[in-house]
């Protein structure tokens, strides 16, 4: 009977897993830097979790949980509140809705898919943070923002593989 239970509750740590690490990623963008000009310009390190985890353990992030880090985000890094939200929620569902389509395909596919969907998602907040600011956002650096961001998807990506083989293949 004991057994049973540190199981369950071991399972349900595991699954854990992947909101955690988001999590992690959310207050890691968040943490100034001293690096002139850097600040303005992170790479949205989220977007990797939201996408990978939509592809590869979509029952484990679900469209609930992006919601909840994109408000986090949001709070956390000064976006207006439920932009995040919504970005994260749209690459969480057109991720999902295409993991057919990704899951299998070589790492190179993976990367082009995401890079498209991260494009797709910073430009969306791009136009949403300008209107409400009723000023246009200077869009070099969202493109340098977007260009970071794909940079550290192989990273980002081996190291959420190596999370998921090691702590939840027998979740």
């Amino acid at each position: 009977m004991k057994g049973s239970w540190l199981q369950q509750l071991d399972l349900k740590a595991r699954h854990l897993l992947p909101f955690v690490l988001s999590l992690f990623l959310v207050l890691v963008d968040a943490t100034p830097t001293r690096l002139p000009g850097f600040a303005a310009v992170t790479p949205q390190l989220p977007l990797i979790a939201i996408y990978y985890w939509a592809v590869y353990r979509p029952e484990l992030l679900p469209p609930s949980l992006a919601f909840g880090l994109g408000l986090i985000n949001d709070i956390v890094v000064g976006t207006p509140l439920g932009v995040s939200s919504l970005v994260y929620l749209l690459i969480q569902g057109l991720t999902a809705s295409q993991r057919r389509f990704f899951h299998g395909k070589s790492f190179l596919v993976a990367w082009w898919g995401f890079a498209l969907v991260a494009l797709g998602g910073l430009g969306l907040q791009w136009v949403m943070v300008s209107m409400i600011f009723a000023r246009i956002i200077e869009v070099r650096a969202v493109m340098f923002e977007f260009l970071m961001t794909a940079s550290f998807y192989p990273l980002l990506s081996w190291l959420f593989s190596r999370a998921q083989l090691a702590l939840l293949r027998r979740a």
